[in-house]
C-alpha cells in the first residue's frame, strides 16, 4: 500500500513575481509531495493593496507562477476568500495536509484551527524579509526619465 502524498496549499497575491516568492514557494515545495497555489482574485487585491493593484492580472499572475514549474496546480481564489466559510470551503476541496505561511502571515490562529478541522496543520516555511516586498518595490521604482535622448 502505497502512502498518499502531502499536499502543500500556498495562497497569496504573487503580483510582480519576485525573488522572496520564489525562495517562498520552493521551501512550501519541500514541505510535502504536491504543491498546490491559490491566487487571489483582482478584486481581493483591491481591497487588500488598494485600488491601483494589482499590478498584473489574476490570469498573468496564474501564467507567471505556471512558468516557475514549482506548482503542481495554481488557481485563483473565490472573491470572499477571507471569509471564514468560503476560506472552509477551499480547505475541505483540496485537502492540503499543510498550510504553508510565511512568518507574517495575518490570521495565523483562525487558518490552525481552519486546518485543524480537515485534519492538516499551519507550517511557518519562510522568515519573512521586510526589505522585498512588492509594495516596498513599487515605492522604491526609479522615476522614468523626460530626457531626450
Amino acid at each position: 500500500m502505497t502512502a498518499q502524498p502531502v499536499v502543500v496549499l500556498v495562497t497569496g497575491v504573487f503580483d510582480c513575481l519576485h525573488q522572496e516568492h520564489i525562495e517562498f514557494l520552493r521551501k512550501a515545495k519541500a514541505a510535502g509531495d504536491m504543491l498546490v497555489v491559490g491566487v487571489e482574485c483582482d478584486e481581493r487585491v483591491r481591497q487588500l493593496k488598494g485600488e491601483h493593484r494589482p499590478l498584473h492580472s489574476q490570469s498573468l499572475r496564474v501564467k507567471n507562477l505556471r512558468a516557475v514549474h514549482l506548482a503542481h496546480k495554481v488557481f485563483i481564489l473565490p472573491s470572499q476568500f477571507s471569509h471564514p466559510d468560503e476560506h472552509r470551503a477551499v480547505l475541505q476541496k483540496i485537502h492540503p495536509d499543510i498550510l504553508a505561511v510565511s512568518s507574517h502571515t495575518p490570521h495565523r490562529a483562525q487558518k490552525a484551527r481552519l486546518m485543524q478541522e480537515i485534519g492538516g496543520r499551519v507550517v511557518v516555511v519562510h522568515q519573512h524579509n521586510p526589505v522585498v516586498s512588492t509594495t516596498l518595490l513599487l515605492e522604491n521604482k526609479p522615476k522614468a526619465s523626460h530626457a531626450a535622448g
